[in-house]
């Protein structure tokens, strides 16, 4: 459940956030969504495929484990990784939207009430004594925005590999070192004998928009599944001691 209401300085005056990354604060995610101006980043940690939703929508997810509510990045000290994606560190926050002067929807911040990060006597303060923005609402502010600013790059990166028949789905076998196996199924990932077959004129087109660039670093970041398997491997390996 999602208790999701209008961030203000007066009702939440007392609100402080708890920044711990642990199973218990619901990072145990098998992924996280990432937009397409975090690829750089994402890309040396995690392997980067694609889900479809209900409304036949692709988004591009970072994978963190291989069964339901598995974070293999999370360990007793915390989330072991170079980086972790907006969608996770904007948490519990959230963007909303309210109708401004000219009848336009205008963002705001949310924050969702009901996450067990959300306390009045522990974690960070959002509000000064004052009722000014602290340092770490601002960052929050800034991560929110910059999401919701890559609407547009991130629609053009979706809509372009759709339009240009570079989605496949597939299913991965992974078989572990005590014998047992995981099959991820539902994702998708680019087909590369198809990225070949592009024209001259297509990769020149993508080359210049920057979403060639993108691509490769969704291709690359494939490699990082035998590290995922390791961790996995090293993890039933320790349950067994």
């Amino acid at each position: 459940m999602s208790n999701h209401v209008l961030l203000n300085n007066i009702e939440h005056k007392d609100l402080k956030i708890i920044t711990e990354k642990s199973a218990k604060f619901g990072n145990n995610k098998t992924y996280s969504t990432v937009y397409p101006f975090e690829f750089r980043h994402a890309q040396a940690d995690y392997p980067i495929f694609f889900l479809k939703d209900n409304q036949e929508q692709f988004s591009a997810i970072a994978l963190f484990g291989f069964e339901q509510s598995e974070n293999l990045f999370l360990t007793n000290e915390g989330w072991q990784a170079s980086y972790i994606p907006l969608m996770v560190e904007r948490e519990p926050f959230l963007i909303g939207f309210q109708q401004n002067e000219q009848n336009e929807p205008n963002p705001v911040i949310h924050v969702d009430m009901d996450s067990p990060r959300v306390s009045e006597s522990e974690g960070i303060d959002v509000f000064l004594p004052h009722g000014g923005n602290s340092e770490f609402i601002n960052r929050v502010s800034t991560i929110l925005k910059t999401i919701h600013d890559s609407k547009q790059s991130t629609d053009l990166f979706m809509e372009t590999v759709q339009e240009l028949d570079l989605l496949e789905p597939f299913n991965l076998d992974i078989q572990l070192n005590d014998g047992s196996n995981n099959r991820l199924t539902g994702f998708y990932t680019i087909n590369e004998d198809k990225l070949t077959q592009l024209s001259g004129d297509q990769l020149a087109s993508l080359n210049k928009s920057g979403l060639l660039h993108l691509i490769y670093m969704v291709i690359a970041s494939h490699a990082n599944l035998t590290a995922l398997i390791q961790k996995k491997d090293k993890l039933n390996s320790a349950a067994m001691l």
